[in-house]
């Protein structure tokens, strides 16, 4: 795994690769991060791949989209292998489709992307907490940036100031671009 350096301000930069994130690089207890919604939906994104390599994840988060901890920036660690989690994340409200944004109370037509950046940062504050009691490293997609609708220029920030300031080495991964693009 290709560490981050640390920073003038002393804050540990963020390593990117081509890649799964859903096969994580390096050796060690490793922390796979992905944002989920609060509707308790699950089937398409990262989720997809992470299902197909484990079932635990997906099965924990229907069970806990049902009980009052589950909220925006709410963070579920599932174990899925000897020193390897999965970090569900809820910083994200409802899901698009092409009647608007569908919450749990309907849908909203106009409501601009689900992305919930202070969610994101609130789950990022857990998850350094997580990583930190594990000595794991963090492995993720450009969180909220894709079904989601955010911006990685508002995001990135949010990850640097949390597990960046707290020295977790983090690697995001970029999927590998198709043959032909």
């Amino acid at each position: 795994m290709s560490e981050g350096w640390p920073t003038i301000a002393g804050m540990r930069e963020l390593s990117f690769v081509e890649g799964d994130a859903t096969d994580p690089v390096g050796a060690g207890p490793r922390i796979l991060a992905h944002i989920c919604n609060d509707i308790g939906a699950w089937g398409r994104g990262i989720v997809q791949s992470i299902s197909r390599r484990w079932p635990e994840p997906e099965r924990e988060f229907r069970r806990w989209s049902a009980e009052p901890t589950f909220r925006l920036g709410a963070v579920q660690l599932v174990p899925v292998a000897p020193e390897l989690w999965v970090a569900n994340m809820v910083g994200q409200h409802g899901i698009m489709s092409r009647r608007g944004l569908r919450t749990r109370t309907g849908y909203e037509p106009g409501a601009g992307p689900p992305v919930r950046y202070e969610a994101i940062r609130e789950c990022l504050g857990a998850l350094v907490t997580h990583a930190e009691a594990h000595s794991a490293s963090v492995h993720m997609p450009r969180i909220g940036c894709g079904l989601a609708g955010g911006s990685w220029d508002l995001v990135e920030p949010l990850i640097l100031e949390t597990l960046g300031a707290h020295d977790v080495p983090t690697t995001v991964y970029d999927l590998p671009l198709a043959s032909g693009d």
